[in-house]
């Protein structure tokens, strides 16, 4: 079997059909990493390769299936990084190209011509959702959450598949709110295919599973291949390229580096308690002269 830093992948024991795509971070609640989107493409790639192999399920270790980019230290550190540049003025481009990496990556799992499962417990949040999303199909505990809660400050999903999984009415809703839903709401709104009590996870994904790898590789992939169509000529390429873009700016507005400079100083968890509160997020000139105060008393320590 091959051996990656952040996931493994293995032919399930009760179906060789079936490939087990395991997030594998737990004691960070399988956040992201730099190195887990290569990882998650690498490990889609050997599924591909392997001709036995017709179904692949992505689950998370531990307490959830993923917490979204490991971004305590991006957030708190004051260290130049592609996707939070510190020199001015910053370059939109090295932003891009970073980011765009890790989200063809993450579209290995709806390229892959074989069927990708997301089978979420716990949660799927921020770029965790953008993990979720990217699979074909997605199956969640009825206590799971999924959201993009940093669509409040700092951050814009760059899959852009809240829009084409949800439409355009619901997909509005979480990014304007941030809020996230449970697996019973995903499932009613048709996000999710199916919600089932934890104790039934896996036994209900399995069956699923089972039953697709029982159809040819070929059939499986012509089937894809179509659906996928519908969803480039409504432009999902052109609309993730934007997206990426403004998950860029988002780090880099006003409103970004107030967020940025607040994690400094009160740390990353009681900037994210105030982005998930529902308080106003400072903006414009409020956030520009919060950005000076905050500067200032860093600058004293």
């Amino acid at each position: 079997m091959p051996t990656f830093k952040t996931v493994s992948i293995a032919p399930s024991e009760q179906n060789p059909r079936i490939a087990r795509l395991l997030l594998n971070r737990p004691e960070r609640f399988n956040a992201i990493s730099e190195d887990m989107p290569g990882d998650i493409r690498a490990a889609v790639d050997w599924a591909n390769a392997n001709d036995d192999i017709h179904v692949i399920v992505v689950e998370g270790a531990g307490k959830g299936f993923c917490g979204g980019y490991d971004l305590v230290d991006y957030a708190e550190s004051t260290t130049d990084h592609p996707c939070q540049q510190e020199s001015h003025p910053w370059d939109p481009m090295v932003d891009y190209r970073h980011m765009k990496r890790f989200t063809e990556d993450f579209m290995s799992l709806w390229r892959s011509p074989k069927p990708t499962i997301a089978k979420v417990h716990g949660a799927a949040v921020a770029g965790g959702s953008d993990i979720a999303l990217c699979c074909d199909l997605l199956v969640m505990a009825e206590d799971a959450r999924i959201g993009y809660m940093p669509t409040r400050v700092w951050g814009c999903p760059t899959t852009a598949m809240w829009t084409f999984r949800l439409g355009p009415a619901r997909a509005k809703q979480m990014m304007f709110t941030g809020n996230i839903l449970d697996g019973r709401t995903a499932a009613a709104w048709g996000l999710a295919n199916s919600a089932v009590p934890l104790a039934e996870l896996e036994a209900h994904t399995m069956e699923l599973a089972e039953r697709i790898a029982g159809v040819p590789t070929s059939h499986l992939a012509m089937h894809k291949m179509v659906v996928n169509q519908v969803m480039l000529t409504m432009g999902l390429e052109q609309t993730q390229s934007l997206a990426t873009l403004f998950d860029g700016i988002t780090r880099h507005n006003p409103e970004g580096l107030w967020f940025r400079r607040y994690a400094q100083e009160a740390g990353f968890k009681a900037a994210v308690e105030w982005r998930d509160s529902g308080r106003p997020i400072p903006e414009g000139d409020e956030a520009r002269a919060l950005i000076q105060e905050i500067e200032a008393r860093l600058d004293r320590k």
